[in-house]
């Protein structure tokens, strides 16, 4: 009786690996005869339990096997499968959320938009799909949505926060978005014309699997003095940042612009607002904090490199392999 159940979950397991391979493997085939066809204008999300096509339903999510994900009242989709997470706090906090949205409604880093929004018309084909991988409350990935218009480009956004994506949803109506990770982005391979990475987690392997052929990677870093002159008046002795590396596995670089400019916050809100909505907050003690409580003004420096990655090009077969 014993050797009977081994062989029956045996075969079960054989029979369910074989099942799974071959959906991948239909997945990929699928994904590359639409990038010889030219592709598809409509940037779908992938059912994170089995790697199907998502296909939204009224307000629910499903594919071909009945994996169902409902949307949230704002209108994101959760697709983050908590059992590959240990942690009860998934990125930023509602704190964050709310400072960073608050000081980029100033417009402060509208410069950035504005170039990375040239850098796309200038890279995407018409019909593209644009991806903000990391797209906290889509202040960038919503006007990008209106420059790209003309392209009738279709755009999504996926973040870790659903406190960002509550945000986000209040951006644009037409921008797709889901709670997900940077690590398991839920699009198929070759789906992407564009992946956008703003100053979120870098993921390079899951970009690498997303991007078309011709896709381009669109990453955006700060420069060593960025904020240097908030630093100061928050520490003792500031740090600029730590130079960043700029060469990437399976990719190569196409083009790269330095943005430098400062800014004069006349506002204490808008001066504490833009230090919550960095990482350094919650690295600060509340002896260095309060010094920013009584700053009514604040001149400081914004200095970003924008890059334009593309893919190194290898035939389709190396490439699924190297992702593989």
């Amino acid at each position: 009786y014993e050797i009977s159940c081994s062989l029956v979950g045996s075969e079960m397991c054989i029979r369910d690996s074989i099942q799974l391979c071959f959906n991948l493997l239909s997945q990929r085939i699928y994904a590359i005869i639409l990038i010889m066809k030219g592709g598809n204008n409509m940037l779908n999300f992938c059912c994170p339990v089995c790697k199907e096509e998502l296909k939204l339903d009224g307000r629910t999510y499903r594919c071909i096997n009945n994996h169902c994900f409902d949307c949230a009242k704002q209108g994101y989709v959760n697709l983050l499968q908590s059992n590959k997470s240990k942690s009860k706090r998934h990125g930023d906090d509602k704190l964050m959320i709310e400072a960073r949205t608050e000081f980029l409604n100033t417009d402060s880093y509208k410069p950035l938009c504005d170039l990375m929004c040239e850098l796309l018309q200038k890279y995407i084909p018409q019909n593209a799909c644009v991806l903000d991988a990391g797209c906290g409350d889509c202040y960038y990935t919503g006007k990008i949505e209106k420059a790209l218009a003309d392209k009738n480009a279709s755009i999504a956004g996926i973040d870790i926060s659903k406190f960002a994506l509550i945000a986000a949803a209040k951006r644009s109506k037409n921008i797709r978005l889901a709670v997900a990770s940077v690590f398991a982005l839920p699009t198929a391979d070759f789906s992407c014309d564009a992946v956008l990475n703003v100053f979120s987690p870098f993921a390079p392997e899951e970009y690498n699997r997303v991007l078309k052929r011709d896709g381009v990677l669109l990453r955006v870093i700060p420069l060593e003095n960025h904020l240097f002159s908030l630093k100061k008046a928050v520490y003792d002795n500031p740090l600029k940042n730590p130079k960043e590396n700029t060469d990437i596995d399976g990719f190569i670089l196409a083009e790269s612009k330095e943005l430098k400019y400062s800014i004069t916050l006349d506002d204490n809100r808008e001066i504490e607002s833009l230090f919550k909505m960095t990482p350094y907050y919650y690295k600060t003690s509340r002896t260095d904090q309060q010094k920013l409580e009584k700053l009514n003004s604040l001149t400081t420096e914004i200095e970003f490199c924008v890059l334009v990655l593309s893919l190194i090009h290898i035939s389709e077969p190396t490439r699924l392999q190297l992702i593989s």
